[in-house]
């Protein structure tokens, strides 16, 4: 339970508190970017890692809330959805012989779509994705329920990365 208060001051607490801290001179300048780094676990309940995938939920609505807000004041809001990344993630959350992590990408290729989408004002980008997740993750706020949630257990189970 510690370990879920903390996800949740590090993935919720702290982002708002920077906003809240930086974005009344942003307003004040009429200029500023914010990059807010969520998940492409933000779209689905994550079993296994339920804390995590709603955290992750509350950054992408929140910064997608504070993007239209700040519309016409010369800031933007972009939330950053990156699928699995080869970072210490993994090992830290007992997740690196897991399916979710098998085709796990470079990080560097994700944080220059998440920059350059930024720069360009984007509400959203999804980025690091193999191919077949691609429309996977268009289509999973459609799936049923319930299979979704079997197929997002099936990926983080440890061990399946070695199971057919």
């Amino acid at each position: 339970m510690e370990q879920d208060m903390s996800m949740i001051a590090v993935n919720i607490e702290t982002p708002t508190r920077l906003c809240k801290l930086f974005l009344p001179d942003f307003i004040d300048r009429a200029s500023g970017r914010i990059l807010n780094v969520s998940s492409t676990a933000a779209i689905m309940p994550g079993p296994l890692q339920a804390v995590y995938y709603a955290t992750k939920a509350y950054v992408t609505s929140w910064s997608n809330a504070l993007w239209r807000e700040l519309k016409g004041t010369g800031v933007t809001v972009t939330v950053l959805m990156p699928g699995a990344m080869q970072t210490g993630f993994a090992n830290a959350g007992g997740l690196s012989d897991t399916k979710l992590f098998a085709n796990a990408v470079d990080p560097m290729a994700i944080a220059r779509a998440g920059y350059d989408g930024m720069t360009a004002g984007r509400l959203s980008v999804t980025a690091g994705l193999p191919g077949w997740q691609k429309p996977m993750m268009a289509l999973a706020p459609m799936s049923p329920r319930k299979a979704m949630l079997d197929f997002v257990y099936d990926q983080q189970t440890a061990g399946s990365a070695k199971r057919e």
